[in-house]
């Protein structure tokens, strides 16, 4: 096996000069980054869905479990909209505009708000469970998109991933599935 890795960096240096105002996207960024404004976009718009699904339901639980349900889904939005407001600082590295419009969160987001009717606290813990496979899903098939090109955005949806995979965990406890 030969090594042919040559680092040309008087280029790299020509090419980060030529360029000053585009701050941290570099030539050697491998994906659109539009492209991937546009994704992180969605993902703030169903990190803000996610943090007030959990809160309406948070407020709104009732029964015998309120105050244990209650408190994950307290925490469970706190983390909701960190997500959001991570995704939202990324964007803003690679020079796009966060898109926090109420009028299209609800269509950019992959989940839905739900308000389950009573207080039900079993449909408010489906309704999120449902809510977090679906973003579960829908990560990993952005990480696989991503691949090597922006491992900066991976490893930010990666670690967003872990805490939606962990809230799936806790629902799916509370449940007793």
């Amino acid at each position: 096996m030969t090594d042919d890795f040559v680092l040309d960096v008087t280029r790299i240096r020509d090419e980060a000069r030529a360029r000053m105002e585009a701050g941290p996207v570099t030539d050697t960024y491998g994906l659109n980054h539009d492209r991937v404004i546009g994704v992180l976009n969605d993902v703030v718009a169903t990190e803000v869905v996610c943090w007030l699904r959990y809160t309406r339901h948070a407020i709104a639980a009732t029964g015998i479990d309120r105050a244990q349900v209650s408190a994950e889904f307290t925490e469970h939005a706190k983390e909701e909209l960190d997500h959001a407001l991570r995704a939202a600082e990324r964007i803003s590295q690679l020079g796009g505009d966060p898109d926090f419009d109420p009028a299209t969160l609800a269509q950019r987001a992959t989940t839905d708000y739900t308000t389950p009717k009573d207080g039900d606290l079993k449909a408010m813990l489906k309704d999120n469970l449902l809510a977090e496979r679906i973003v579960i899903s829908t990560y990993q098939e952005i990480i696989r998109w991503l691949g090597d090109n922006d491992p900066t955005t991976r490893r930010l949806l990666e670690s967003i991933l872990e805490e939606e995979e962990d809230h799936a965990d806790d629902l799916v406890d509370l449940l007793g599935i």
